[in-house]
């Protein structure tokens, strides 16, 4: 599942991220979520997560 649309987020999942760093590589990171840091209910380069580690990126794939 692709992380564009907010409802499918929540605080606790696993996700791929791609960091701000790492935009222009679409170098992805895994980590679980914290906060959901996008207002709006969707948005086309993914959902803005803080991870529980503290890093900030977009969701490119939720991990079931």
């Amino acid at each position: 599942m692709d992380g564009k649309s907010r409802k499918d987020i929540k605080p606790g999942i696993e996700v791929d991220v791609v960091l701000k760093k790492d935009q222009r590589t679409g170098k992805r990171t895994r980590g679980i979520v914290k906060e959901i840091l996008t207002g709006s209910s969707f948005h086309p380069h993914g959902i803005k997560v803080k991870l529980q580690d503290g890093r900030v990126g977009r969701v490119q794939e939720i991990i079931q």
